[in-house]
């Protein structure tokens, strides 16, 4: 009786079973037993070789006796399926697991965060109960397979284009409609806008020209003068001071020119000047805002542009008679 004592208060149950005379056989108790820090708690016992891993229709499945005496398989992911996954599933299948842990072949344990795609490289040793189940890698899976992937690289890729080839068509479909109310709203805030700037342009234009046509008689008049005085008033020898200072006069008027404008004075810039002068003149009489006008127009080319590069896409996806009813001044 001793010695029954003595072996319960370590963590050791006798049998209720019948044994033969004078043989006692004994079993460990479930309740863990305190051993020192420095010693590894799991079994020692040799790995066992009942625990296999071998593909099926392109995944690896794990096939292991469970203590219950049933054997059942476990089809993994190794892209999704982790380690704490897999020992969670061990569990909820057999209540009577209460130890599972995964060892790499060094002995020490993998965490739960890792991913089986990383540990089915190497063999493993899957420990269940104190058992330690010896597991050899199967390697990746056939290349022929369908559901072959060999990395998370390539199923991230598989997925963007997956969403891309559902969601970009109605993307597309979106941002065009959003970029023709874009457009029809833009329209419409500058339909008013320019009406004015094109009253005022052709003023500006037709001042423009005027003061072009003025310079052509001022100077026509201007030589027909002086041939008059040359030839019927007075001679040459008293006109030709004259011409000279006349001359000398518009030098120093075309360079006067150059010192206010830093331009040369070529007549299409002149009128483009001059235009610009009294376009001016006249938004400022008139409260033209041009600053709003050109951001308008920038923000009108900006959506005139990608509609432009957005038609042919859509166009693949649009039925003809849709194309053929789509507002022209959108093109």
């Amino acid at each position: 009786m001793s010695l029954l004592r003595r072996l319960s208060r370590l963590g050791v149950c006798c049998s209720s079973l019948p044994v033969r005379p004078g043989k006692l056989r004994i079993y460990t108790s479930p309740v863990s037993v305190f051993w020192p820090a420095s010693v590894s708690r799991y079994s020692s016992r040799p790995p066992s070789t009942g625990v296999s891993i071998r593909y099926s229709l392109g995944r690896p499945v794990l096939s292991l006796r469970l203590p219950a005496g049933d054997e059942c398989r476990f089809t993994l992911t190794p892209t999704l399926t982790t380690v704490g996954d897999l020992l969670r599933d061990i569990t909820a299948e057999d209540p009577g697991v209460y130890t599972a842990a995964l060892l790499n072949t060094d002995g020490q344990r993998v965490s739960s965060s890792t991913s089986m795609d990383t540990v089915l490289i190497n063999d493993f040793q899957l420990v269940i109960n104190d058992v330690t189940h010896s597991v050899r890698s199967p390697g990746r899976a056939p290349s022929d397979s369908h559901e072959h992937v060999t990395c998370l690289d390539d199923l991230k890729c598989v997925v963007q284009l997956l969403h891309a080839a559902l969601n970009l068509p109605v993307h597309q479909q979106t941002k065009h409609t959003e970029l023709l109310l874009q457009l029809e709203t833009l329209q419409q805030q500058l339909e008013p806008l320019e009406k004015v700037r094109t009253q005022m342009a052709l003023e500006a234009e037709s001042r423009a020209s005027m003061l072009g046509w003025a310079g052509l008689a001022y100077l026509s008049l201007q030589g027909g003068f002086l041939a008059y005085l040359t030839w019927y008033v007075f001679a040459w020898d008293i006109m030709e001071p004259v011409t000279y200072f006349i001359t000398y006069t518009s030098s120093m008027m075309f360079f006067a020119y150059y010192v206010l404008t830093k331009q040369d004075l070529l007549f299409p810039e002149a009128t483009d000047r001059q235009f610009l002068h009294t376009f001016h003149q006249k938004a400022a009489k008139q409260k033209f805002n041009i600053q709003k006008y050109n951001q308008l127009k920038d923000q009108l080319a900006t959506v005139e542009s990608d509609l432009k590069r957005l038609r042919s896409p859509v166009r693949l996806q649009l039925p003809v008679c849709q194309i053929q009813n789509e507002p022209k001044k959108a093109a």
